[in-house]
């Protein structure tokens, strides 16, 4: 899978990347592949420009082009690295451990207010402070254990997907929105 299935201005092409992800299917009819009894190579279907921008004035920030185009084009999430990919407005089951987090990231002012970091941040197993911020990023999806991916909405190092383990790894910097999908792509 070659860039070209998202250019440089975050246009992705839906079907190419629907159709990877129905080959990736195909060649795990057991869901063998970790998270993938989750999401179960399924995507949801894309978002109205309307529901996204709806949810842009109701947070005050404009979200990323490459995840905007992403929703827009290819789906409102699904099928994607570890659980996969939460959607914009996706309720959680309040007994699951992603509930707690996704609410946060709805709070008046959280995707607005500047993303603080640059560089890693230590949890409190690497000897960091437990409470550290991630306002301004949203949360996309779950690696299990209590370990989350963050889209950055918001700061410096917007557009970027980070690794979020708050109970030990603290917080880890990532790649582009759409680097981060097509690499997941690339796998096999």
């Amino acid at each position: 899978m070659t860039s070209d299935k998202a250019d440089r201005r975050g246009l992705w092409d839906g079907a190419a990347v629907r159709a990877r992800v129905a080959a990736m299917a195909q060649g795990d009819p057991g869901r063998k592949r970790f998270g993938s009894s989750h999401h179960r190579y399924l995507l949801r279907p894309p978002l109205a420009e309307d529901t996204i921008r709806l949810f842009e004035q109701q947070h005050g920030a404009r979200l990323p082009a490459s995840y905007r185009s992403f929703l827009k084009d290819v789906a409102d999430g699904g099928a994607g690295p570890h659980y996969g990919i939460l959607g914009l407005t996706e309720e959680v089951d309040e007994e699951e451990a992603l509930h707690d987090v996704r609410e946060e990231d709805r709070r008046a002012g959280f995707l607005s207010t500047p993303f603080p970091h640059t560089d890693e941040w230590p949890g409190p197993g690497k000897g960091g402070d437990a409470d550290y911020s991630v306002a301004g990023s949203l949360v996309i999806g779950e690696c299990g254990c209590g370990t989350f991916h963050r889209l950055v909405v918001t700061g410096t190092n917007a557009g970027q997907v980070w690794l979020d383990d708050p109970d030990w790894g603290g917080l880890i910097p990532g790649p582009d929105f759409g680097d981060w999908y097509l690499a997941w792509l690339a796998t096999t």
